[in-house]
């Protein structure tokens, strides 16, 4: 057992940040997002919410300062609308752990969909809310 590590953050999620490199990114995914059709390095974090889950990840994991798009997540498709407190609830942790980093910048469902192809990873989470996917791109740990 380690100290300090939110118990949702399994070990294959602890591995997963700890190898990643500076710009790979890591999706948090919705329980309706089609995970393993897009990428083939899926880590299940079933019945987890992702706020919950960037409560465990934001501590262990710098937020790349090099871009304006370190934090994204899926627009509304035309005709739908977002629920402003899953973003709201997501910037609760981002601030209390990454206060200087740019706000959440939203791309379309498709442009979403690619980067999560080329993602380092897919966290498959029990989120239900619509349109709460998030990416994460990492960045340097500060000396």
């Amino acid at each position: 057992m380690l100290k300090g590590i939110s118990p949702v953050v399994s070990p294959d999620l602890l591995y997963t940040l700890h190898v990643m490199g500076h710009g790979d990114e890591i999706v948090l995914a919705d329980a309706h997002f089609p995970t393993e059709s897009l990428n083939d390095n899926v880590i299940r974090a079933d019945g987890v919410k992702i706020k919950d889950l960037l409560e465990g990840i934001l501590p262990l994991f710098e937020i790349d300062s090099y871009v304006d798009d370190a934090i994204v997540m899926m627009d509304a498709v035309s005709g739908d609308t977002l629920d402003p407190t899953v973003e709201e609830s997501y910037m609760v942790p981002i601030k209390k752990f990454a206060p200087n980093e740019p706000s959440i910048v939203r791309i379309e469902r498709y442009r979403f969909y690619e980067r999560a192809k080329n993602a380092y990873a897919v966290l498959l989470t029990g989120e239900l809310a619509k349109y709460g996917n998030i990416i994460l791109k990492k960045g340097v740990t500060p000396v």
